[in-house]
């Protein structure tokens, strides 16, 4: 039996043909539920919970109201569009999760100290592999705790198909035809990109692979056993078992070293790691923390899972070593990098955290150093000033490079701490500084706070929104509102048409304001495109090393990463004067505040939905609605299900909108990219320089930056047409459900009164979950205010 509603555009809608008989997923059991708590104070515990029973008491209304209709409708032949509209309406709320995930990105430069930390957060001294001498998490590793008994792990390679693409542009880096010169040869076995092919080569089918061919090695037997579904799933009863399982797995393996396992062998297929604690105190179910190598992959496909990572947090922290804080273009990479996950992606929250910060040289600390009347009397006092100087110096200058990018509104600016100090180090020896000082617990009350407060917005709206579902099955249960309140909907239609047609002009002048800042990005990347691309084609002195690596950036489409030396993006460069004056505005088109010259486009939608109810009410009221009428209400909280639905859609579509002027930029000239990668022989750097600017030059005069504004204006107004076809379809269906003559709408249905006044009892219990949560933080924090001082630090 299929259950459709005809045209009805919202997501949630779209369910499979037997999915209307589906039993739902089953309730978690009590004592899981209260694990998932344990790391958490008293009064914020007392929050989840009662947010948790919310949400499980509206889970067994939704289910036990399913349930019921389905046993009224499973016999007939026929169900009326609106019995099948609230199947699936009470089906997808059903099966909705609990919680999205809440991804905390880690995103810093190799030896940033990033395993470091998430051990430190985790309570698992060695769990990650760490090293201060070099690199050692060598590819993307999400830890998160889940309901499992044991400790486990899950490390996804590369698919058939995605390691013979990396094998192919290996192989070419790495064939040579021609003779070279001396100074050539020599600058050949320099090159970074070449010594990364050879390695991976020799790591995966063994030595003298790198001087095979791409079929030679088609046909060769890998070192390790690849198991057959790409994934290698591990489990242990404890977490250092776990830890030595997953070592070979996630730890670079050195390039001098020919030993090893068979787990070492598959190294350069893995793409990712998920590792799951269970039941964790300190790393809350629903939050991942996510190790993020600061460069990419020279890998398609995990130079893409890189950045799709990225653009999913909706936490940034940038760590970067104390050492490396001050200048280095590494250091403002990783900075500029999170900032544009600000603005194409789900990131609300930046951070930056200085890592090690435990290391100080006292003698050459007293003699530079420049504030206070104070004299510094041990190594933990110069510690804790110098913190506290870098916190005040560092939170000035990331906001400052923040207001220049983004919203003055936006979230991330309104914060009161943007820079952490730590020290995982100390953390455990305690030689030096307390554990509050290393501020490990800061940053895990910042994930506590971070879970309950989306948990408290999750919860909110769900409960909200199963409310508005039982006011309408409550009402098509009973015959009597149905014959008394039959709707006049025409004037309501008529008043919708003009409401879309206004807000289609509204989002058309919202985003008419990208327009000029585009047209003055196109000007200067015209005028400074030469200075550019030169500058990324003297990247090293002269030509050594350098045209491997030149060769690697153009096999890539201009993109080239390594695990040791900073990102090179061609594509990126060329638009990024464009970038500089599109970013505030584009921020404003996507924020969630209201500015005064209606650059916002979720205010405008809000300002529709707020229309449509205040219209509904009116008309209620002239009708004769009730106040409290079950159609008028349904009406409301539909309405606001709908366009809440379009905010998700819309960050979706983001992503793809900013990074349209770098994709068109690297189509246009992929051609350039790849007869310049065909170049070998003799002068094959300076030749293949000379063919990226011919073609570039050739690519410029032809109109590609104006192209790149074409396409990013197409994707702008491919997005209003989305926001304006899902409003009418889903509107449209909905007045039309609610408006049907008796016969269309009313089927006899099981009574569900007693559903119907638990979910009464539920929503206004809301209010009264969220006053208890202010009380107990109020009386915690005067309780923290009143309390003793804690003991001081240790001396030294």
């Amino acid at each position: 039996m299929r259950v459709t509603t005809p045209h009805f555009t919202v997501d949630y809608l779209h369910i499979m043909d037997d999915d209307i008989f589906k039993e739902p997923m089953r309730k978690r059991r009590r004592s899981d539920r209260d694990q998932r708590f344990r790391g958490f104070p008293s009064v914020e515990q007392s929050a989840l919970k009662e947010y948790e029973k919310l949400e499980s008491r509206t889970r067994r209304v939704l289910s036990n109201t399913y349930q019921k209709l389905i046993q009224s409708v499973f016999l007939d032949e026929s169900i009326p569009n609106s019995v099948k509209y609230l199947i699936n309406r009470l089906l997808a709320l059903i099966e909705k999760p609990s919680l999205d995930p809440i991804y905390i990105g880690l995103f810093g430069s190799t030896g940033a100290g990033k395993s470091s930390l998430i051990n430190a957060i985790i309570q698992q001294a060695m769990f990650l592999p760490v090293s201060g001498e070099s690199i050692c998490t060598s590819c993307i590793v999400q830890v998160s705790s889940g309901c499992c008994e044991q400790y486990e792990a899950k490390i996804h390679l590369l698919s058939d198909q995605e390691w013979k693409e990396e094998l192919k542009n290996l192989t070419t880096l790495l064939h040579r035809t021609g003779e070279l010169g001396g100074e050539e040869e020599d600058a050949w076995d320099r090159g970074d990109a070449v010594e990364e092919a050879i390695w991976k080569l020799q790591m995966f089918y063994g030595n003298g692979a790198e001087g095979k061919s791409y079929e030679e090695l088609l046909r060769a037997k890998p070192r390790g056993k690849i198991p057959t579904s790409r994934v290698i799933s591990l489990k242990a009863e404890e977490a250092e078992e776990l830890s030595v399982k997953l070592d070979p797995y996630i730890r670079t393996q050195r390039r001098d070293w020919d030993g090893g396992s068979a787990e070492t062998h598959i190294w350069p297929l893995i793409k990712l790691v998920e590792v799951t604690l269970p039941k964790s105190e300190l790393i809350p179910e629903g939050v991942v923390l996510v190790d993020i190598p600061g460069t990419g992959d020279f890998n398609s496909k995990r130079d893409e899972m890189w950045k799709k990572t990225i653009d999913k947090c909706s936490v940034i922290w940038v760590i970067s070593d104390i050492e490396r804080i001050s200048g280095g273009r590494a250091h403002e990479d990783l900075l500029n990098e999170s900032m544009k996950a600000c603005q194409r992606g789900f990131c609300r929250d930046l951070a930056l955290v200085v890592t090690k910060t435990d290391k100080l040289h006292l003698p050459e600390y007293l003699r530079e150093r420049k504030v206070g009347n104070q004299a510094i009397q041990s190594q933990r006092e110069a510690v804790l000033e110098r913190n506290e100087m870098i916190k005040l110096q560092r939170n000035k200058i990331l906001k400052d490079k923040l207001k220049r990018k983004l919203p003055a509104d936006s979230r991330v600016l309104e914060a009161s701490e943007l820079v952490y100090t730590v020290s995982a180090q100390e953390y455990w020896q305690r030689a030096l500084l307390t554990e509050e000082e290393t501020e490990i617990p800061k940053l895990r009350e910042y994930i506590r706070r971070s879970l309950l407060d989306k948990k408290k917005r999750m919860v909110t709206k769900y409960v909200t929104e199963a409310f508005g579902l039982l006011l309408l099955t409550d009402s098509f249960s009973c015959t009597d509102h149905l014959q008394n309140e039959h709707l006049h909907m025409s004037g309501l239609r008529r008043f919708v048409e003009e409401k879309i047609q206004l807000l289609e002009k509204a989002i058309d002048q919202c985003f008419a304001h990208i327009a000029r800042p585009l047209q003055e990005g196109i000007w200067n990347a015209r005028s400074s495109y030469r200075r550019i691309l030169g500058a990324c084609l003297v990247r090293s002195r002269g030509n050594q090393g350098f045209h491997q690596t030149l060769k690697a950036v153009c096999l890539k489409n201009g993109i080239y990463a390594s695990r040791t030396l900073a990102r090179i993006d061609l594509n990126e460069a060329l638009t990024q004067p464009i970038y500089e004056q599109i970013d505030p505005v584009f921020g404003c088109i996507f924020r969630s505040g209201k500015p005064a010259d209606g650059s916002a486009l979720i205010p405008h939608i809000d300002a529709f939905k707020l229309s449509l109810q205040e219209k509904m009410t009116e008309i209620g009221i002239r009708n004769g609605w009730k106040y409290d009428s079950y159609k008028k209400s349904f009406l409301i909280q539909e309405i606001s299900a709908i366009l809440g639905g379009l905010e998700g859609h819309i960050l979706r579509k983001k992503r793809k909108i900013y990074e349209s002027l770098t994709t068109s930029v690297q189509n246009d000239l992929k051609p350039c990219y790849e007869e310049a990668a065909q170049i070998t022989g003799k002068k094959a750097c300076e030749r293949m320089k000379d063919a990226l600017r011919r073609g570039v030059d050739r690519q410029v005069a032809e109109g590609m930056f104006e192209r790149a504004q074409e396409r990013m204006q197409h994707q702008f107004q491919q997005l209003k047409n989305g926001i304006t076809e899902k409003v009418k379809g889903s509107i449209a269906t909905m007045l039309t459900l609610a408006s049907s003559p008796g016969d269309g709408l009313y089927k006899e249905l099981a009574d569900v009164k007693s559903e119907y006044k638990e979910m009464e009892k539920l929503h206004r219990s809301l209010r009264e979950v969220a006053e208890n949560a202010v009380l107990r933080r109020g009386m915690q924090d005067f309780l923290l205010r009143m309390s003793p001082s804690k003991a001081g630090p240790p001396k030294t």
